[in-house]
């Protein structure tokens, strides 16, 4: 692959990537903000900023498998919270869901302008065509990241939805695996476990939000 490929991939694959990463984590901070918690907006993370929220290595291999990844978590203070264990939940959810939205709207985006690339030619071919790609790209990525965070491994989102739900023994218990849950998660994603468990959900969702399964 010489150079101009890699620039024009690079340049289809950084916004949709940064917008996912940003929506999901202010997801989070906004929903916590709401229910109480000023952590996040005191620490300047409700921002659209996306340098604020990355994480190398989560950035490394959202390049790596164009499916999943991870950004920087947003700080969560849930002695601010009037239920914390319930509360939790909600902010858990905030960053898939915001991730689930955001891929919708890609593909809507895309699935209405299409076919308006059959109608165009000359310079305005040049300027529309990527911006069909990275709908295409956001869509993918957004179903990407909103699986994997649920996947219940802690810090994982999932993780959190999980302490939430079970008894407060057993979440005591289940939480203190978080100092080996990174390790684990990218020990599951250079394996190749992650892909072959969640890439075929997140492929029929693909194909779903694109219309493709009634």
């Amino acid at each position: 692959m010489d150079l101009s490929n890699i620039i024009q991939k690079l340049a289809i694959l950084v916004p949709p990537i940064l917008l996912a990463v940003t929506v999901h984590e202010m997801a989070h901070g906004w929903v916590a903000y709401r229910l109480g918690d000023p952590t996040a907006k005191m620490q300047g993370r409700l921002t659209f900023n996306p340098i604020r929220h990355l994480d190398p290595v989560g950035t490394l291999v959202f390049f790596m498998t164009q499916t999943i990844g991870w950004a920087r978590p947003v700080p969560v203070d849930p002695r601010y919270f009037k239920s914390p264990r319930r509360d939790m939940i909600w902010v858990s959810l905030a960053g898939p869901a915001a991730n689930l939205i955001l891929a919708a709207l890609s593909a809507l985006l895309l699935r209405e302008t299409a076919g308006f690339l059959q109608g165009i030619w000359g310079p305005s071919l040049y300027f529309a065509r990527p911006l069909v790609y990275m709908a295409y790209v956001s869509v993918q990525i957004n179903i990407g990241l909103a699986i994997f965070n649920l996947i219940p491994i802690p810090p994982l989102d999932g993780s959190k939805v999980l302490i939430g739900l079970l008894p407060l023994k057993l979440a005591i218990w289940y939480e203190q695996f978080e100092r080996y849950g990174f390790i684990l998660i990218l020990i599951l994603v250079f394996t190749g476990v992650t892909g072959r468990i969640i890439v075929p959900l997140i492929i029929y969702l693909n194909r779903l939000f694109m219309g493709v399964i009634p």
